[in-house]
């Protein structure tokens, strides 16, 4: 096992559990309890965690793993996901992406659906127009997609959280107050079937719950292990969501829970 892999094990459990004993992880992975304390201080540096005696704790009270370390859970599941998500835009529309694995998935499904998609054909805009115009307040994907010289990339400003790549504070929700979208495809970290779409940081719910408010349809796009589950921040209810797509692990009752509530779901 790479540091790497040693490091994304760790985070998983602390993520799980909000705290981790040295012992008990070296258990877990299969080393020494040596390179487990050692991995610990060294994640203590990154501020990724705080040491203490005999293991490590979370930061704050809801805690989240940061991008670099997500990207490789239900990979395969993510990519169908986004490639069912970029189906959904027609050409010539205007969408909105939040930050996350998962968005970031999309726009890369995005990018190569609309590679070959010649300007003339998009519409509403002019002949001259883009193929696709995208509004995101994640730097990760304005970076992506701003070589597609037929994507019109729209970012918002705001202060960048380093965990997501994402810009918020009001200097964003200024720029989305002023844009109207035809669709937003929004990534989530839970979604309750009393609460709605969740995240685990209130400034980028917030600023998710902008997106939703500009736009006309509202995508939601999450790995079935989200499903259920609860975070700290409320983006919005269920009626506000018009489909979600997801993988084929998702309950029975809770497809049954969200359609009653008006969701259509697709599981790829």
């Amino acid at each position: 096992m790479s540091k790497h892999e040693r490091w994304n094990a760790v985070l998983e459990l602390l993520a799980a559990e909000g705290r981790v004993e040295v012992e008990e992880a070296a258990t877990a992975l299969g080393v020494s309890a040596a390179t487990i304390r050692r991995d610990l201080d060294e994640l203590a540096e990154q501020r990724l965690l705080v040491r203490t005696r005999g293991g490590a704790v979370a930061h704050g009270v809801s805690y989240e793993l940061p991008l670099r370390y997500k990207s490789g859970r239900h990979a395969a599941e993510k990519a169908r996901i986004a490639a069912a998500a970029a189906d959904l835009i027609a050409p010539g529309e205007v969408v909105g992406l939040n930050g996350g694995t998962t968005t970031t998935e999309v726009a890369r499904a995005l990018a190569v659906r609309f590679a070959g998609e010649p300007a003339e054909a998009a519409q509403p805009p002019a002949p001259s127009g883009p193929a696709l115009t995208v509004v995101t307040n994640a730097l990760n994907i304005a970076a992506e997609l701003a070589v597609r010289p037929q994507i019109k990339i729209v970012t918002t400003g705001g202060v960048a959280r380093p965990q997501t790549y994402e810009l918020v504070g009001p200097l964003a929700a200024g720029v989305l107050g002023e844009v109207v979208l035809d669709a937003v495809v929004l990534g989530v970290d839970g979604v309750d079937p009393a609460l709605g779409a969740m995240a685990h940081q209130e400034e980028e719910a917030s600023i998710s719950r902008l997106f939703a408010e500009r736009a006309s349809r509202v995508v939601v796009v999450t790995d079935s292990s989200k499903l259920g589950r609860r975070a700290f921040a409320r983006i919005c209810g269920l009626d506000r969501i018009d489909l979600l797509v997801t993988d084929t692990g998702i309950a029975p009752e809770t497809e049954d829970r969200l359609s009653e509530a008006g969701v259509r779901v697709l599981a790829v």
